[in-house]
Parts: structure tokens; sequence; C-alpha cells
């Protein structure tokens, strides 16, 4: 019933930025929490940060102090904002979201930190 999209995803060197987008197939975003997650081959997927209906944000500690999450609910659309990029940020990146008690996650964008 809700098709997520993410995109934004490249390859930049360390210490660069990208800013990454989730929308969705029908307007879900702007009442409902959006989160980030991120996966590399072979790890568990993290969580990577979440914003909530109204605004609040959240993230996990191994970004803080350079992603930022917000939402445009006149778009449909939630970012993660990526600055300082280090190696280790290299994964793909997902968005989810909860709707009538299911979740929802989008394919993916891939995060390239290249040295």
């Amino acid at each position: 019933q809700v098709q997520l999209v993410e995109s934004g995803g490249g390859s930049v060197q360390v210490g660069g930025s990208l800013r990454l987008s989730c929308t969705a197939s029908r307007m879900v975003l702007s009442v409902n929490g959006v989160m980030w997650y991120r996966q590399t081959p072979g790890k568990e997927r993290e969580w990577v940060a979440v914003v909530a209906r109204g605004g609040a944000r959240n993230d996990a500690d191994f970004v803080k102090g350079r992603f930022t999450v917000f939402r445009d609910n006149e778009k449909n659309t939630v970012y993660l904002e990526m600055n300082n990029l280090e190696p280790e940020d290299t994964c793909i990146y997902y968005c989810k979201t909860p709707n009538r008690n299911r979740s929802y996650w989008g394919q993916g964008t891939h995060v390239t930190i290249s040295s």
C-alpha cells in the first residue's frame, strides 16, 4: 500500500557531504514517523535517525554532530543531511515508516566514501 523511494546517494571523498531523500507513493510521511537505517554487507542493519510526525528528531551516537534528519511535509519528503562523511559511512541507506501496524521500507540508496 505504501512505497518508499530513497535517492541522493553517490560517491564522495572523506569530509564531503550528501543529502538523502525519502519520498512515498502516498501522503503518509507527513502523518507518520520516519526512520533512517543503514546496512553494510555482512553486518546488521543499523538505526541512524528518526524524525517524528511533529518534527522531533533523534539520531544514533555514531552520527551525532554530523547528520541531521528533517522533513518537508508539503513535499511528502524526509531528508537525511550528511556532513563530514567518513569511510565507515559507506553502506546502503534505507528509510522506513510505520503505517497501519506495518513497517514499509525503501529499496535503499548507495553511499560510498573514498579517501
